[in-house]
C-alpha cells in the first residue's frame, strides 16, 4: 500500500479440544421449544454479527465447560485457544419486587397460566401478560444485556459469550423456570405466589356470590364404581366447557414427563437413557391422542 501501511490481522486461533457441555442440536437452529427459540431470535435481532455463528460452533463442540444461572447473571467457563478457560458473564437487570408483584397479578388473572406453569410449560402468550405491565420477559434491547469475557477479543459479544447464549437457550428448553430465575424469581416462590393470588380471587368471588359465607359440600355421583367401570376413563360432558385448556392433545413441550424427572445417569451403548426413551414416549403420546380424539388405533 503506497504511502501508507499494509493492514495485517493474525490468523484466527483454534480452540483447544474440550469435553464440556455439547449442544444437543448438531445442525440448524438451536432450541426445541418456542421460548428458547424466542430467546435466540431476540439475540439475533440485535445484529450481533458473525460471532453468533462461531459461538454456535463452540457450543456444539463442547467448548463450554460450565454454566451457572442465577438471579440477574449467567456465568460460564469457555475453553478457547489458551490453557486457562475464559470466564464469561451475561447480566440482565432482574425485575424489582414491585414489578414482579404486577406480573404475578396479571398471570394469576388467568387460571390457564398457572396450569401451564405447574405442568412445567411456558404459556405461549405469557409475553402479553408482561407487556400489559410494560415489562418484558426476555431482553428487549441489546442494552438490556451486559456481557464480559476474560478473553483478549475486543468485540462484544465475543464467540465465547455467543456460545454461552446457545447453551443457555438449551438450558431454557429443559427448564423454562430458569428464565424467571434469571429475571429474579425462583420457581417455588413464583408458583406459591400465583397459587395464593388465584386462591384469594376464588375466595373473593365466592364471598360476593349467592350464599356468601355458607359452605356446602360438593354434589358427588353416588353411582357404585362397579356400575361405571366401562365409562370410567371417558371425559365427562362438562369437559368441553373448559375450552382449549382442557384439550387432550399433548403439551407443546416435547417429552414433558421425562424432563420433569432427574437424570438417572444411566447410559445404554453410550447414549443417555432419557434420549433412548424419548421416541417411545412420543409414540405412546400420539397413540393416546388418537384414542381420546376418536381416531382409533392404527395397525
Amino acid at each position: 500500500m503506497a504511502g501508507g501501511y499494509d493492514r495485517w490481522w493474525p490468523p484466527p486461533s483454534r480452540p483447544r479440544p474440550a469435553d464440556g457441555i455439547k449442544a444437543r442440536s448438531r445442525r440448524g437452529a438451536i432450541g426445541s421449544t418456542w421460548w428458547s427459540q424466542r430467546f435466540i431470535s431476540v439475540l439475533e435481532s440485535f445484529d450481533l454479527g458473525a460471532r453468533l455463528t462461531r459461538g454456535r460452533r463452540y457450543a456444539r463442540a463442547g467448548q463450554v465447560l460450565g454454566l451457572e444461572i442465577g438471579p440477574g447473571e449467567v456465568r460460564a467457563q469457555v475453553q478457547g485457544s489458551r490453557a486457562r478457560p475464559y470466564q464469561v458473564s451475561v447480566r440482565v437487570l432482574p425485575l424489582s419486587e414491585k414489578d414482579w408483584a404486577r406480573v404475578e397479578e396479571a398471570l394469576a388473572a388467568r387460571a390457564a397460566f398457572l396450569a401451564r406453569l405447574l405442568a412445567g410449560e411456558m404459556p405461549s402468550d405469557i409475553e402479553e401478560a408482561f407487556a400489559a405491565c410494560r415489562l418484558s420477559l426476555f431482553p428487549a434491547s441489546r442494552t438490556d444485556l451486559a456481557t464480559d469475557c476474560s478473553c483478549p477479543d475486543w468485540a462484544n459479544p465475543c464467540k465465547h459469550v455467543a456460545a454461552t447464549y446457545y447453551l443457555l437457550a438449551e438450558a431454557f428448553d429443559d427448564n423454562p423456570f430458569l428464565i424467571f430465575r434469571w429475571r429474579g424469581r425462583e420457581r417455588e416462590a413464583l408458583l406459591a405466589r400465583l397459587s395464593a393470588r388465584e386462591g384469594s380471587a376464588l375466595a373473593g368471588a365466592s364471598a360476593s356470590g349467592p350464599g356468601a359465607g355458607v359452605w356446602a359440600p360438593p354434589t358427588v355421583d353416588a353411582t357404585p364404581l362397579e356400575d361405571c367401570l366401562a365409562h370410567f376413563f371417558e371425559p365427562g360432558n362438562g369437559l368441553a366447557a373448559l375450552g382449549p385448556a382442557a384439550s387432550p392433545r399433548a403439551a407443546p413441550v416435547p417429552n414433558a414427563a421425562l424432563r420433569e424427572l432427574d437424570d438417572p445417569g444411566i447410559e445404554v451403548r453410550g447414549r443417555p437413557l432419557a434420549e433412548i426413551l424419548a421416541p417411545a414416549y412420543a409414540a405412546m403420546t400420539q397413540a393416546a391422542e388418537r384414542r381420546l380424539l376418536g381416531g382409533g388405533e392404527e395397525g
